[in-house]
């Protein structure tokens, strides 16, 4: 039986005839692939026929130099714009994934896509000739990262949408329809499905280690998401993941294409940075990049990460590699060009004519404070929120987090242009209702070293192709930390130089703000091949421009040590010549004592009426293949998942005091505080909450809002709960396959308000699909919004491995006293498993228990259903 057309073969189709008109006005000698009333094949096959095989090659590397004599634009296939646009100036930011996750809001999510896609085409359409098509300044955003957060050691979970495959599927499905947009012809932006697939830590092992789940993990937890994004969603583009899956390389792996294929994939294939190099150094499958490009590209994929169009040309020369091939993956890449618009005339692309002034407008900055609001979940509540203003005149604000601008921001994050802090929104709440003291109170952790790079905001970088910082730059970009490393071939941290910038003779200028917590003794850093200057707040600190002649190519140390004021936000430039090596230079600076700072915040406390602890962690200590010099992170993950024992031993005292204490908790995944949990009078996971997050905590705390967010991950008691990090089965591990107690479970979120569910009712749809409809009443005093969960066990006998499993979700407001029938469909593939005898999906016969829930662990209708 022939399979039918895919959606977006049957489009190019029909669009042959809606057209039609544009055919009247082509020039007789305009090239086919020119003429948009062609079918979008033959255009494709016609621009292909044109091209040599060095300008193919050439198209098939992140940086693209483009075909200037077919009107083939330059191009860089990777920008980012997980949750706003990324390391491209100012963008709206919103919540990090995790946060919008907890929202558990599907169409809220389509809303947030649709703005990342409409703000990366208003600066694309605004961008000039020096900044369009470079590096994060294109139209294919590599996000959503749709990977299981299997276990909260990971760095990289504050990517992803949770644990729960369900979940992930659903908000995965809406991110990639909102930020492609709805139009048949055209992309508003291509999306991508990332790191595909089972992937997920450890990042210092990421480039070579080796996964062999078990076909039911591989089939109900790490696959399902990415067939949703191919299947529903029509996702642009597919990201192969840089660890093996059963003994094979993902960016070479049959079983991974093959899985593309059967679902309709019609996109294009990128590899992640590196992963292609990795087949030649890590996994030794290739003997040189000649090698390693015809195993790519004879697998199925199209672009590579990093330097490919030689190594490409060769494996052709060599026989390795046919160049059909070749062709047939360019066409996937310029069938994304197509489909962005840029072979069209001017006005046949709805898109291109939005406008630069529709990035961070005030309407996306109130999207981001709504979905900030909807994101923080209150985890306990003795009854001292919401606060009554009148019975504290006084708060004190204390914590590594209250003041902290990057901590709002997370990862793969964009610039937000007014970021407020948690100390900040709640001043700007209060006013002169209460006074508001604030202290640092200590680090995130120890140090294992004296120094730490700075990463407390962005430094605008502009690089210069001379060393005296004359005339205008050739490249500018927003760098975080400062850390210039000329040998770097990719830029993971900021490291490698701007694509177009010379490796030789340059020069660079930094400028923001340097921004403290404690007062004190600062010492300021600068490690450096060549010269520099450093001022801060007006004053020359170093003056290091021309050094002697025989350090001009050694790396060196220069530092200085200056009194700065607390809480200050300092102006700061930073100025970089090139000495005779690679260019070099990383700039560090070290606290005052962490005893000074827990001092200063006892001191603050005890005058205090109340105190609000904003601690956690942050994106410094978590995240991608990076280095982190405090104790308990290793790599960009964690080694415990405890809050760190300085800020336990903070909390501790400031909970002696005998004073409320409600604790607000910034991070990216799942800490384990049973400590905190029992002491303090009220806790709140705010996530990395985006521009506004200071704002929506303040809101939720005064009781303007009424918390709604849920978890999207458990929270364990301890780090003991956990199998081994490296062990990728998913026995014990989420609320699926956990039987320990959960410090908060999945699904979990309390309120200011109470909701009571009654009339549970099931009814059969065809194709094994089911309506499941609820009445839910706020039975409370305040107007709400609660998230009804539905949660599915099959017969026992035929699944015994699974407790229980999301199958569908919904959030509903109700106003006090409301009741309203909340009705969910739950798909026939929510209620799939894989039968390991037929090699294949089935949905398991016999009676099924169906739960209406307000958590996992909060059951609140049970009933049976027969499939």
């Amino acid at each position: 039986m022939k399979k039918p057309l895919s959606p977006r073969l049957l489009l190019s189709a029909l669009l042959v005839v809606a057209c039609a008109p544009f055919a009247v006005a082509q020039k007789p000698d305009t090239p086919l692939y020119l003429d948009p009333a062609q079918p979008l094949p033959a255009r494709i096959h016609d621009l292909v026929s044109r091209m040599t095989l060095e300008e193919k090659a050439s198209m098939m590397q992140n940086t693209t130099p483009g075909v200037p004599r077919l009107g083939i634009p330059r191009y860089d296939w990777w920008s980012e714009g997980l949750h706003g646009v990324a390391n491209a100036g100012f963008a709206t930011v919103f919540p990090q994934a995790i946060g919008l996750a907890a929202m558990w809001d599907a169409p809220l999510q389509e809303r947030i896509g649709h703005v990342v896609g409409v703000e990366g085409r208003a600066k694309y359409n605004g961008y000039g000739p020096d900044l369009r098509g470079t590096r994060f300044h294109g139209l294919t955003f590599w996000s959503p990262n749709v990977n299981i957060f299997r276990d909260p050691r990971w760095g990289r979970g504050q990517e992803t949408y949770g644990e729960d495959p369900f979940l992930t599927s659903q908000l995965g499905v809406a991110f990639v329809r909102g930020i492609q947009g709805d139009n048949p012809r055209y992309l508003l932006a291509g999306a991508c499905a990332k790191h595909f697939a089972v992937h997920s830590g450890p990042e210092p092992l990421r480039h070579g280690f080796n996964v062999d789940p078990v076909k039911a993990d591989l089939y109900e937890t790490y696959f399902p998401a990415f067939e949703a994004l191919v299947r529903r969603a029509h996702v642009e583009v597919v990201m192969t993941a840089y660890n093996s899956l059963y003994g094979t390389p993902c960016s070479i792996n049959p079983l991974l294409y093959g899985s593309l294929k059967d679902w309709g994939f019609d996109g294009q294939v990128t590899s992640d940075c590196g992963s292609v190099d990795d087949l030649v150094y890590s996994y030794k499958r290739a003997k040189n990049q000649a090698q390693a490009q015809a195993m790519v590209l004879k697998a199925g994929m199209d672009v590579t990460c990093g330097a490919a169009s030689q190594g490409i040309v060769k494996a052709v020369q060599e026989g390795l590699l046919p160049e059909a091939v070749v062709n047939e993956r360019v066409s996937a890449l310029l069938r994304t060009m197509f489909r962005l618009g840029f072979f069209d005339p001017k006005g046949m692309d709805p898109y291109a004519s939005i406008k630069p002034s529709e990035n961070d407008t005030p309407a996306h900055a109130a999207l981001a404070l709504h979905a900030a609001r909807e994101a923080i979940v209150l985890l306990k509540n003795d009854g001292v929120l919401p606060l009554q203003v009148a019975k504290y005149p006084r708060i004190a604000v204390i914590g590594p987090n209250a003041s902290s601008v990057p901590a709002l921001v997370g990862n793969y994050n964009g610039t937000p242009s007014a970021p407020v802090t948690v100390l900040a929104g709640i001043r700007a709440a209060l006013g002169s209702a209460a006074q508001v003291d604030y202290a640092h109170g200590c680090d995130y952790a120890d140090l294992r070293v004296a120094v730490r790079p700075v990463a407390t905001g962005w430094f605008h970088g502009e690089y210069f192709s001379n060393p005296t910082l004359s005339g205008s730059p050739i490249a500018t970009r927003s760098d975080r930390p400062i850390f210039l490393d000329g040998t770097a071939a990719t830029d993971h941290e900021g490291r490698a130089l701007p694509d177009g910038v010379p490796g030789r003779g340059i020069s660079v200028r930094w400028t923001g703000n340097l921004q403290t917590n404690l007062g004190g003794a600062y010492g300021l850093t600068v490690r450096v091949r060549g010269g520099v200057r450093l001022m801060v707040d007006g004053k020359t600190v170093i003056d290091s421009w021309t050094p002697a002649p025989r350090q001009s190519g050694e790396e060196r140390v220069v530092t200085v040590t200056r009194d700065l004021p607390e809480n200050a936000s300092l102006p700061f430039t930073l100025e970089y010549v090139q000495g005779a090596g690679p260019a070099k230079i990383e700039f560090e600076w070290s606290s005052p004592p962490a005893e000074s700072g827990e001092a200063q915040a006892l001191t603050v406390a005890k005058a205090a009426d109340l105190i609000v602890y904003v601690g956690g962690i942050s994106a410094e200590l978590e995240g991608e293949e990076m280095s982190v010099p405090y104790v308990g992170f290793k790599g960009g993950d964690r080694e415990t998942i405890e809050l760190p024992a300085v800020q336990r031993a903070l909390l501790r005292k400031l909970v002696a005091l005998g004073k409320p204490v409600v604790y607000v908790n910034l991070s990216g995944s799942a800490v384990a505080m049973p400590w905190a949990a029992e002491h303090v009078d009220a806790l709140v996971q705010a996530w990395y909450p985006g521009e506004a997050g200071g704002t929506a905590v303040a809101d939720v705390l005064l009781g303007k809002v009424n918390p709604s967010g849920r978890l999207p991950v458990t929270f364990y008691r301890s780090t003991k709960d956990l199998p081994p990090f490296t062990d990728y089965a998913m026995a014990g591990r989420t609320y699926r396959y956990f039987h320990g107690k959960p410090l908060f479970p999945f699904g979990f979120g309390l309120s200011y308000t109470h909701f009571t569910y009654s009339n549970l009712h099931v009814v059969r749809e065809p194709g094994d699909a089911l309506s499941v409809s609820v009445d839910v009443t706020n039975s409370g005093d305040r107007d709400g919004d609660e998230v009804v969960q539905l949660y599915a066990t099959p017969p026992a006998a035929s699944h015994p491995r699974e407790s229980e499993a999301l199958c569908g979700f919904a959030r509903v407001h109700l106003a006090r006293g409301e009741t309203k029938t909340v009705t969910i469909a739950v798909p026939a593939t929510a209620l799939r498993r894989w039968d390991d005898k037929a090699n294949a999906y089935a949905i398991p016969s016999g009676a099924w228990t169906l739960r209406a829930a307000a958590s996992s662990a909060d059951i609140r209708l049970t009933t049976k259903v027969e499939l």
